[in-house]
């Protein structure tokens, strides 16, 4: 059925029920015990008292687990089971350590199982997010700004701040001209050359964050000349990253060693990647050359203008990687600007051409989040095809309870990257945000997901706050731009969540989540009495549906912006019925 076909809730769970059993998973919901009929994005009252129903849980797949192990699926997630109304089972394939800081990102937000139905197949909910947090979206000015309010029926500590105003430019000259003026609260990402104005600026006040993140050149392996592994090599030396640091980013930004910053536990096991040494560089590009039998390279250099911490200023830096590989290399290099939201999509599809610049900011501070996302076995298309030694070294160190086995693991995934080349490792951009000095609870977050539910803007009934660009969208499940992320933030919630300003997974919409001996199986009790912004109450199934849209390419929820779901197979190895390769 087309997707752009209007389903009522009911009408979705029983075709869900009667599509994916045929395809290996299968649900049969019940509704939930408040209906939502509200319409998308609109806040409606708590429904009042009805008799309780005796509850069914979902189990998912219904037919039964997850094939582990057996081709075409290459997924850890194995079965998910709603014992009871706030209890659900998460059964996995292999033991994951890593499984609290995953289930607190937020692109495994939790969303009203109902309104999903209702909303997901003519996507909708792209623009009308529900969920539990401390702010609703009550208009989305498409190319000006989103407007929050706070959410009056929220579990938790009620929004500081009535009104919240999210805004965007991808010029830091912008920002800080928006900021002097007044009519902005905060910035993202000051301009490198601005952090010490800010500074010495008595009304405001910058906050660092350190450089989670990591800013790399990519190649599809699977074009030419970028199979060969030398000419891989060869840029990899020809580039001189310390001089780029030096000259374009701010005060505490690091020349990368590793993919995973340091600062990550396990982040940097084994050799460090390659040494900047031209002469070495240029040798090896001739003898990949001669392997490929051609005597010249010209590529495109592929990159979008948005501002990040691993990338303060990108089209100076594109200019300076130009200018570099032709100068050390003899790399004839054309600049290719791409719109934000197409470089991404063709990233995640792999279509981008020649060589790329693209960048990561941490999620959460585990290796797995850095590797598992870009090189493992259901890292996707992003390089072109993922390498299976890698790949391999990274199941081990995900599924490894042990610290040694861990460093061993990420020391040989380690190596193996330096060796293969599929992305040239460049730098950890320290960044910040910048508020007005008379904003309290104002700060930044390492992993770039300011809450701003915590901010008090004196005595004004609106915090607004201008980041480097536009979301793409406000269902976050299928995205992984960190201007999308910032934006479903203040809405939807995940079982955990991050210490504010930190990296600590802490419980959130589940009081606990407890694995049991191996941490192949973990158990989430939910918190009692929360309620959705449309008026629905919080209960397994809303937890099962919303993992399984994701989980299942098969699932008629699975349906997102680009229905690429890139996050499900990077972080839990692969979708169940995968599509074919």
């Amino acid at each position: 059925m087309s997707r752009t076909t209007r389903w009522s809730p009911l009408a979705v769970v029983g075709t869900l029920a009667i599509i994916v059993s045929a395809c290996g998973g299968a649900a049969t919901p019940s509704p939930s015990s408040t209906a939502s009929a509200a319409a998308p994005g609109s806040v409606a009252p708590p429904s009042q008292a009805v008799s309780q129903a005796p509850y069914t849980g979902m189990t998912y797949p219904e037919s039964g687990p997850a094939p582990c192990g057996v081709a075409p699926y290459t997924g850890e997630m194995k079965q998910i089971k709603a014992l009871d109304r706030l209890t659900v089972e998460f059964q996995l394939c292999a033991p994951d350590p890593a499984f609290l800081p995953k289930v607190a990102f937020s692109v495994f937000g939790i969303w009203d199982s109902d309104y999903l139905a209702k909303h997901a197949p003519d996507k909708s909910y792209l623009d009308h997010p529900v969920g539990t947090g401390p702010y609703t979206v009550t208009s989305w000015d498409k190319g000006n700004r989103i407007v929050y309010a706070a959410n009056p029926t929220y579990w938790g500590t009620k929004a500081l701040t009535a009104g919240l105003e999210l805004r965007w430019s991808d010029e830091a000259a912008q920002r800080l001209l928006e900021l002097n003026s007044g009519s902005v609260d905060g910035i993202d990402n000051p301009g490198t050359d601005d952090i010490a104005t800010i500074s010495a600026n008595a009304d405001q006040k910058f906050y660092p964050r350190a450089g989670l993140n990591t800013f790399y050149l990519g190649f599809n392996n699977q074009d030419k000349p970028w199979d060969n592994e030398k000419i891989r090599q060869a840029i990899a030396m020809g580039i001189d990253r310390a001089s780029i640091v030096k000259n374009f980013y701010p005060e505490g930004s690091q020349v990368a060693t590793h993919f995973t910053p340091c600062e990550v536990p396990l982040g940097c096991e084994g050799e460090d990647t390659w040494g900047f040494d031209a002469t070495a560089a240029k040798a090896l590009l001739a003898q990949g050359m001669q392997e490929e039998g051609i005597t010249s390279i010209s590529t495109k250099l592929s990159f979008r203008a948005a501002v990040r911490g691993y990338l303060p200023d990108p089209p100076t830096i594109a200019t300076e990687i130009k200018q570099q590989l032709k100068n050390n290399l003899g790399i004839n290099v054309t600049l290719d600007l791409q719109e934000s939201g197409a470089f991404l999509d063709a990233n995640a599809a792999g279509k981008l051409p020649g060589i790329f610049m693209l960048g990561w900011g941490a999620d959460y501070p585990d290796p797995t989040n850095f590797l598992d996302y870009h090189f493992g076995a259901g890292s996707g298309k992003k390089f072109g095809k993922p390498l299976p030694d890698i790949a391999a070294a990274l199941t081990k160190g995900a599924t490894s309870l042990s610290d040694a086995d861990r460093k061993a693991a990420y020391a040989e995934a380690n190596n193996l990257i330096k060796q293969h080349v599929p992305a040239v490792i460049i730098a950890h951009g320290a960044s910040g945000t910048a508020f007005k000095a008379d904003i309290t609870g104002a700060h930044s977050s390492p992993l770039s997901n300011e809450q701003f539910s915590v901010m008090q803007a004196a005595d004004r009934p609106t915090l607004v706050f201008m980041q480097n660009a536009e979301p793409l969208s406000l269902y976050c499940g299928d995205e992984t731009d960190g201007e999308s992320l910032r934006a479903c933030e203040q809405v939807n919630e995940s079982l955990y969540a991050y210490k504010v300003a930190g990296t600590e997974a802490v419980p959130n919409l589940a009081t606990e989540c407890k694995p049991n001996a191996d941490a192949s199986t973990w158990t989430c009790t939910l918190r009692d009495g929360v309620k959705f912004s449309d008026g629905a109450d919080l209960d397994a199934n809303d937890v099962v549906v919303s993992y399984a849209a994701q989980w299942d390419t098969k699932n008629p929820l699975h349906v997102g912006r680009t229905g690429a779901f890139d996050y499900w197979p990077g972080l839990w190895n692969g979708f169940l019925n995968p599509p074919a390769s």
